[in-house]
């Protein structure tokens, strides 16, 4: 059993820059790929960015490219979602994931809580 707890998310205005984190425990961290999901209010969740188990790859949803990126520590068992250029459009709960290397959330069998983030205009 993996436990995941996000940390990070806030209050930025458009333009600004965020880094989440994301703390494992409770189980073999190496073993999963790591995902960020993000949900707004009323959406299904959707994909953000994954890193394989590894760190050697990395996928990112298209508008995402450039502007976010995704990172994990291995001696830290933690995995870093870095993001640059915020727009309004990025507003939505963010969540940790671990799970087999993939877009779907299905792949995904632990979940965190989920973090706020707020990107005012």
């Amino acid at each position: 059993q993996v436990q995941l707890v996000e940390s990070g998310g806030g209050l930025v205005q458009a333009g600004g820059s965020l880094r989440l984190s994301c703390a494992a425990s409770g189980g073999t961290y190496n073993r999963y790929a790591m995902g960020w999901f993000l949900q707004a209010p009323g959406k299904e969740r959707e994909f953000v960015a994954a890193i394989s188990g590894s760190g050697a790859n990395t996928l990112y949803v298209d508008s995402v490219k450039g502007r976010f990126t995704i990172s994990r520590d291995s001696a830290e068992n933690t995995v870093d979602l870095q993001m640059n250029t915020l727009k309004p459009e990025d507003t939505a709960v963010y969540y940790c994931a671990a799970g087999t290397y993939s877009y779907s959330t299905r792949q995904y069998r632990y979940w965190g809580q989920g973090t706020q983030v707020t990107v005012s205009s």
